[in-house]
């Protein structure tokens, strides 16, 4: 008998995660509003990256002789 009350009292991760985030509605739906912020902020600079490590040389900023003019001497 005080071990299942000892187990049930003690709870877990799932449980100190339920009381407290999702006890509350209000304090929910601000853990998921700014867990998907904070996911497209990380992921948009994960792809940018890739993309610049994948494109490097072809970008209009690594060449140098774009936009200069030759001269006319």
């Amino acid at each position: 008998m005080d071990s299942a009350a000892a187990r049930r009292s003690s709870g877990g991760i799932w449980e100190g995660l339920y009381r407290v985030i999702m006890r509350r509605n209000s304090v929910y739906v601000t853990f998921v509003v700014l867990g998907a912020f904070a996911g497209e902020r990380i992921v948009d600079y994960g792809v940018h990256k890739l993309w610049e490590y994948n494109n490097v040389g072809k970008r209009y900023e690594d060449i140098p002789v774009l936009g200069q003019r030759q001269s006319e001497e």
